[in-house]
């Protein structure tokens, strides 16, 4: 193997570079032709776009200008429009302006002549005045003359004359009155087929008044007075625990053979009382056996109140109402009200409500259940505070009943003024139920003092003779004296006293005003 020589070796080494820098040198020549077309034809495109771009802009500018051109003429137009009717305006007012100052000229000068007529008139009125003042004067002298005369012709004073003529006037007035009323009267007489739903309703409007329970004892008989011993037990212990159990107080006294239950709440009252006729009969009386009685007591109070609700429905034909409204309404059964049952009243105002409804074209329905639940705060005023209308008024509402039958409620002894016809036929019906004869009682005293104050109004009247109060304090009967009491003042006097009665005493139902006028001829055969 040959050997090469170190130029052959440096020339091998030599001919890569060179060969690369040739490469090289080639490479970017290429490159710069390269990027001189393409900075060429970028020149071009963007020659190309800076000329749409002015071809652009002069377009829009064209445009704008055509559209602010277009938009000036346009409000120019307006504004010569407006300016027109501006003018248009302006000229209309000017020719009103012109009228009215036309207008008011005419006034003013009308007003000239009109004062010129009140100062003509006022001069000419101001001579009137001055004949009238001269007139007067001389009238007030020719009146002063004429009563002189007079006074001296009649011998009476001024002030005599005045006060009979004053009495005579009065007189006159007072029959003329009367025959007014006798006339008023006579008409409403004729009338009273087309009102007589109204009529009736107010003519029979009253208010009853409110009592609360006289009666809080109920006795017991005993078949001994040992048996109060019995009752008492060792120590007072029977006694405390019937006391405890019923909450009702025993009063064992010198009354023979019997021991009185006290209580307000009739419901433990009547309690006590079939415990106490139990345990004397059955004879075994110690405190287990009267809390036993006690209960079955109380269950069959329960039944009783339950049943006596239920039946008080069925006698009147109100149903619908609330168990629980049911079983309060069966307490009144328990309850009563100046010796009247309020059960039994309330039955009774119910079913005159429902006939007096009837009769009226009113919804019977609705004074059925009215009357029927009129009285039922009476059950729970001994365990609620407030009167028994705001009770039953409340217990109404609770129980869901209507709106009217809460009103009849209300409105039963006036607390609330009565705004419905049945609300008043309610009202008259409790006042009637509670002031028929024997339904309810009366202390002597306050009966006495009645009828006295009644004879006391009559006899207070000019003319009146005689004045008795009959028919248990229903009735005044008036002897009016004939040569002083007319048949028209005879009228007259029974309003009078009505209205008298009516402002001065409480009563129940309605007092009758008898006026009797009679003459007698009188003559002797000799």
């Amino acid at each position: 193997m040959t050997l090469l020589s170190s130029t052959e070796v440096v020339l091998y080494a030599i001919l890569p570079i060179i060969g690369l820098i040739v490469g090289a040198a080639v490479g970017i020549v290429v490159f710069k032709l390269i990027q001189t077309k393409k900075i060429g034809d970028a020149r071009q495109t963007a020659n190309k776009m800076v000329e749409n771009a002015v071809n652009e802009a002069k377009e829009l500018r064209k445009n704008a200008t055509r559209e602010a051109k277009e938009q000036l003429d346009k409000e120019r137009t307006d504004l010569e429009k407006k300016m027109r009717e501006r003018e248009s305006n302006i000229s209309r007012a000017e020719q009103r302006i012109i009228q009215r100052e036309e207008t008011l000229d005419k006034k003013e000068q009308a007003l000239d002549k009109k004062s010129d007529d009140l100062d003509n008139q006022r001069n000419s009125l101001a001579q009137k005045h001055a004949d009238a003042d001269k007139l007067k004067k001389e009238l007030s002298e020719a009146n002063d003359r004429i009563l002189d005369e007079i006074q001296h012709v009649a011998q009476m004073t001024k002030e005599e004359a005045k006060t009979k003529l004053i009495d005579a006037i009065r007189d006159e007035a007072k029959h003329d009155a009367a025959k007014m009323v006798r006339e008023i009267d006579a008409e409403a007489r004729e009338e009273a087929d087309k009102k007589a739903q109204k009529l009736v309703a107010l003519a029979v409007q009253r208010c009853a008044v409110d009592h609360s329970s006289e009666i809080t004892v109920s006795t017991v008989a005993l078949p001994g007075d040992e048996m109060k011993g019995r009752i008492i037990g060792r120590e007072g212990r029977n006694i405390r625990a019937l006391e405890t159990a019923t909450g009702c107080d025993l009063i064992i006294d010198d009354t023979p053979e019997a021991v009185v239950l006290s209580c307000f709440d009739p419901i433990r009252r009547e309690i006590a009382r079939i415990a106490l006729e139990r345990l004397i009969s059955d004879g075994r009386i110690h405190p287990g056996r009267i809390e036993d009685l006690v209960e079955k007591a109380k269950k069959e109070v329960d039944v009783k109140v339950k049943e006596a609700g239920e039946n008080a429905m069925y006698e009147t034909g109100v149903f619908g109402l609330n168990p629980e409204l049911v079983r309060i309404l069966g307490r009144l059964r328990f309850r009563t009200s100046y010796g009247q049952n309020v059960l039994r009243h309330s039955i009774e105002v119910s079913n005159l409500a429902g006939i007096m409804a009837a009769e009226l074209g009113a919804d019977v329905a609705l004074a059925k259940r009215g009357g029927l639940l009129h009285d039922i705060g009476k059950a729970l005023d001994h365990e609620i505070e407030g009167t028994h209308v705001s009770i039953g008024v409340d217990v109404a509402k609770k129980y869901k009943e209507s709106s009217g039958v809460i009103h009849c409620i209300a409105a039963h002894h006036n607390d609330v003024e009565p705004e419905t016809i049945e609300a008043i036929i309610v009202q008259c019906c409790d006042a009637i139920s509670g002031a028929r004869p024997g339904a309810r009682r009366e202390s002597l005293d306050n009966y006495v003092k009645r009828l006295e104050k009644l004879e006391e109004i009559a006899s207070g009247y000019e003319g009146v003779e005689k004045a008795f109060a009959v028919q248990a304090g229903r009735e005044v009967r008036i002897i009016v004296k004939p040569e002083v009491v007319d048949d028209v003042k005879a009228m007259y006097m029974s309003k009078e006293i009505a209205k008298q009665i009516e402002q001065d005493m409480q009563y129940p139902g309605q007092i009758k005003v008898n006026v009797i006028r009679e003459t007698r001829a009188v003559e002797y055969a000799k």
